[in-house]
């Protein structure tokens, strides 16, 4: 297959502070690493804090096998944190440091450059709720334009009070597929006044806009994938769930470098659903998983999916 340029997550690098222990995170860095260990080349953009935090940041980054070549260096702010709390059914809550050093990335050559060979780029609103960081990124989608046939990702991924009406409304133009969760959907549902079922909402938001494909992740109930051609509604797997940070970045991972090396959608949505699954088996966002186990995760025969 060809995999010539590569998958970019860009935005927030940031220590989730788990009950057990730090760990890096962030959505653009935790979808470069399941993308990377799947075997797509995969780069992180962000910015880090020139300080301890950010030094073992990097350092992070590096033991994960990725890059830390587009981490840039903030003297000013420090390097990103995010508070994280369990509950017993191991759903997440998030305390999200501001003014951080991802909240100032900066436009540069590199970037240009990078942006130019991109293969796919995944971006979400967190890392957009500072003026300097959002027109870096906004900037870098568009850049992408310049090479045809670069997917966009738009993981809406909202946060906390973080994420508005227009600014979703903006990246929504920017994307070729959007990706959400169940509450994120109520949430849009509300700013756009999208009436009907899931599928009558996925399709409101695409006809509106650009893009290609609209993924609702559903936990346990799998995902819900809506294009012109197709509605596929792939129940997912029962795992006993450690937590789910990160199973969806995990999904979207799975999802697109299953349609980059020519899967169907159907196929796409059954490897995506098993690699989340896997990930909320374990505990933290990136756990090491390979293709083999992915691939042995067998769905449970009375669930099966549906085109709808």
């Amino acid at each position: 297959m060809d995999r010539a340029g590569p998958i970019v997550g860009v935005g927030e690098l940031v220590w989730d502070l788990l009950p057990e222990g730090p760990q890096g995170g962030g959505a653009p860095f935790n979808f470069a690493f399941h993308c990377h260990q799947l075997g797509h080349p995969a780069i992180i953009v962000s910015r880090v804090g020139d300080d301890e935090l950010g030094h073992r940041l990097r350092a992070e980054v590096n033991d994960r096998g990725l890059t830390d070549q587009f981490v840039q260096t903030d003297s000013q702010h420090a390097t990103g944190t995010v508070q994280v709390q369990i509950n017993e059914s191991g759903q997440p809550a998030y305390a999200i440091a501001e003014n951080v050093a991802y909240d100032f990335l900066e436009w540069d050559r590199r970037l240009e450059e990078l942006a130019r060979s991109a293969r796919a780029v995944c971006f979400g609103t967190l890392a957009q709720r500072c003026v300097e960081s959002r027109e870096t990124i906004r900037r870098f989608i568009q850049t992408t334009r310049q090479r045809a046939g670069v997917v966009r990702v738009f993981d809406v991924n909202l946060r906390q009070q973080y994420g508005t009406r227009d600014q979703v409304e903006a990246l929504l133009h920017l994307a070729d597929w959007i990706k959400l969760n169940e509450q994120e959907l109520l949430t849009l549902r509300r700013w756009f006044d999208l009436r009907g079922g899931d599928v009558d909402a996925l399709e409101q938001l695409c006809a509106n806009a650009p893009m290609r494909l609209a993924c609702l992740t559903r936990g346990e109930r799998g995902c819900l994938l809506w294009n012109k051609e197709d509605v596929i509604d792939d129940p997912g797997i029962r795992v006993p769930v450690v937590d789910t940070v990160g199973a969806g970045d995990a999904f979207t991972a799975g999802l697109l470098i299953q349609v980059l090396e020519g899967s169907t959608l159907r196929q796409a949505a059954e490897f995506a659903n098993r690699l989340a699954a896997l990930v909320a088996s374990r505990r933290g966002a990136t756990p090491t998983i390979n293709r083999v186990e992915v691939e042995a995760l067998a769905p449970d025969p009375t669930r099966e999916g549906n085109s709808v």
